[in-house]
């Protein structure tokens, strides 16, 4: 189904030059966008790839509305990359409109919880005892909120989510399929060459807007609980270990590992792979490059990367590059200490 362009900046603002009722088929990437979609450009930086593009209208900042005036439609927007995400929502809404909420009768409903209107619930889906479900949530296929859990307003269990006992999580979450929200934390105590479990009496508590990637781990608390606050965006194939605290609006790329009790503030970064050791300290604001091992705390905030270890950003890169030069450096002490032995031995004889 395709849209009018002046109805998308009707629906979502910015300045419409062009032609308001060019019919936009597509969203589609700068690349691979036909003469019917339309794409968007983040920056003047990729000013170089408007020409090889046949995008029939794109979302530009104001540097390039004079550069992209032979386009059918131009958005102009001070954040293009924000629009575009907006964009993404309000044509998802558009085009693929909720199904009617229901209760499947395939589904596992305990007669003591609670769902609020509007609920959704699909086939072979798990409601336990005192579960408590807000308005215009949807729990997915095969999904289980565990006992005392509490899934708040609007939020989405993804097919084979699961929510353990005790556990709760804020209004809008998305949880995708594999989630894994309250299993036991990692804690174990050495005795004669044995491990004794230690039970985690702790749970997880996940406040408002929070998205979880498919298949990602939180653990629950030893004790007390752990704890992902509003905002957080959570990465696929994630482990969050027991009472780990990760600040409001903090985001992890794939495959990171954070281990027991570490505390990561608001506002953070983590790439890819990167791992963060247990009981650290990370301030707001910090930002930690992928596949870094974090083995000390960072109480102030900054791009750290490494692995020899971590470090601030800048010093990092010099120390790698001084890497990358050890053979030659390498071969020229050699070269240095063979001309002092031989100027040593032409003493030695004078």
């Amino acid at each position: 189904m395709a849209a009018p362009l002046g109805a998308i900046v009707d629906a979502l603002g910015g300045r419409l030059l062009g032609d308001p009722a060019f019919s936009v088929r597509r969203l589609a990437p700068l690349g691979s966008a036909r003469t019917d979609e339309l794409a968007f450009v983040a920056s003047a930086r990729y000013a170089s790839q408007i020409a090889a593009s046949q995008a029939g209208a794109l979302i530009v900042p104001p540097a390039l509305e004079a550069t992209t005036a032979d386009r059918a439609g131009r958005i102009v927007t001070d954040d293009p990359y924000l629009y575009f995400a907006r964009l993404t929502q309000w044509w998802r809404e558009r085009h693929e409109p909720a199904r009617a909420p229901r209760i499947d009768p395939l589904a596992s409903v305990h007669a003591e919880a609670q769902l609020g209107p509007n609920v959704d619930v699909g086939p072979f889906a798990v409601i336990e005892a005192g579960a408590r479900i807000g308005a215009g949530a949807r729990i997915g296929a095969h999904a289980v909120v565990g006992r005392d859990a509490r899934v708040g307003e609007g939020s989405v269990l993804h097919p084979r989510a699961t929510l353990s006992e005790r556990c709760s999580i804020g209004d809008r979450c998305i949880l995708h399929s594999g989630v894994v929200i309250g299993a036991d934390g990692f804690g174990f105590a050495p005795h004669q060459g044995q491990w004794i479990k230690i039970e985690q009496l702790g749970a997880v508590r996940i406040g408002h807007d929070v998205e979880i990637g498919a298949n990602t781990c939180i653990d629950r608390g030893a004790l007390d609980d752990t704890v992902i606050e509003d905002g957080v965006k959570l990465d696929n194939l994630i482990q969050i270990g027991h009472n780990v605290r990760v600040g409001a609006h903090t985001a992890m790329a794939g495959c990171v590992g954070v281990a027991g009790s570490a505390d990561i503030g608001a506002h953070c970064t983590i790439g890819g792979g990167a791992v963060v050791l247990g009981h650290l300290k990370l301030a707001d604001g910090v930002n930690i490059s992928a596949a870094s091992v974090v083995t000390r705390s960072i109480l102030q905030p900054g791009h750290y990367t490494g692995m020899f270890p971590i470090d601030d950003n800048a010093a990092w890169e010099k120390n790698a590059a001084s890497l990358k030069q050890l053979n030659r450096l390498r071969e020229r002490l050699k070269a240095v200490e063979q001309a002092i032995a031989r100027a040593q031995t032409r003493t030695d004889d004078a």
